[in-house]
């Protein structure tokens, strides 16, 4: 996460919702690259308000993960960093605070100019930069590039926004290839194995071009695949948080795996991490959560962790040039 300093935390509005609403508790939730920020930023609002500031302490993954315990403890909760899903199971007293950011990207999406070999380019960010792509498309336009700026389904806030769960807005028109704005390598990683097309990173933060290479994931998630060939005792991970739970996809995986002779366990929890799970004996793991856990936190489970698609690989219900990246999407 790049300096917070270069971002919008949109202070007034908060302030002006406060006083708005008569608001005495107020809840602030932060991602995990802006809780460093926490402090100064309730200083700021109590100070405004007068209102009782509480922080919550638990990790944020996305939009998905709303701390509900403290939203049901506050007259109003705000959630910073990420844009609203098409979820009903959010708390009516959330608010999301995007957090644009300032950072100026003609000068990176310019640079990269010599980089792009193909002449469709499809513009992809995160929220932090959604405001930005129109300026980014007309310097591609400017230079003889076709820009393609994808709507994405339901779950999608903004054109040519991905998530970490869901990079629909890549898929909307064909590319060559991509150019993502931002500085993160998972989000342009989904793309690629989303697409199979080439994803440059235009980073404005330090003004540098990056050829993404997914050779490295590639080979991980074959080696996972490879662990579970023999496995006959599947633990499948449901996720309790608002936007991740996907207990449909839990039970059909279930019944496959028990079509082909095997067994497998539903496990229900809030927080998956590895030592969450090390109590559990299984011989592999199927993660319907987060579709990052099984690709960020590899070869630190105590059983191979799988993602629904490479189950099927396993079970042989599809093979290795089929494998797509797991998505959430509407």
């Amino acid at each position: 996460m790049a300096d917070s300093e270069a971002f919008d935390f949109q202070i007034a509005r908060i302030i002006d919702v406060i006083r708005d609403t008569n608001a005495t508790v107020v809840g602030l939730q932060f991602p995990e690259g802006f809780k460093r920020r926490a402090s100064g930023i309730a200083h700021e609002i109590e100070e405004a308000t007068g209102s009782q500031i509480l922080i919550s302490g638990n990790p944020c993954f996305g939009a998905c993960d709303i701390d509900v315990d403290l939203a049901h403890r506050v007259d109003i909760l705000f959630h910073f960093g990420h844009a609203v899903l098409d979820d009903s199971s959010y708390a009516q007293n959330v608010y999301f605070i995007e957090v644009r950011s300032n950072a100026e990207i003609e000068k990176v999406v310019n640079k990269s100019l010599k980089n792009l070999e193909g002449q469709r380019i499809g513009l992809i960010t995160t929220v932090q930069h959604v405001h930005k792509l129109q300026a980014a498309c007309e310097i591609l336009r400017s230079h003889g590039k076709v820009c393609v700026v994808g709507k994405g389904d339901a779950k999608i806030a903004y054109p040519g926004q991905v998530l970490g769960c869901n990079f629909s807005s890549a898929r909307t028109e064909p590319c060559d290839e991509y150019l993502y704005i931002g500085s993160g390598y998972f989000h342009p990683m989904g793309v690629a194995l989303s697409t199979g097309r080439r994803v440059l990173i235009a980073d404005p933060f330090v003004n540098e071009i990056r050829e993404l290479d997914i050779s490295k994931v590639l080979k991980q998630r074959s080696a996972v695949i490879g662990k579970s060939l023999d496995a006959t005792l599947f633990g499948i991970i449901v996720c309790s948080k608002p936007g991740q739970e996907r207990m449909q996809l839990a039970l059909k995986l279930q019944n496959m795996i028990r079509k082909h002779g095997k067994d497998a366990r539903i496990i229900m929890m809030d927080l998956v991490t590895p030592d969450q799970l090390l109590q559990f004996k299984v011989d592999a793991f199927v993660n319907t959560a987060c579709p990052r856990l099984a690709i960020d936190e590899v070869g630190r489970f105590n059983a191979p962790m799988l993602t629904p698609p490479e189950l099927e690989i396993v079970l042989g219900e599809k093979k290795w040039e089929d494998l797509v990246f797991d998505e959430i999407t509407a």
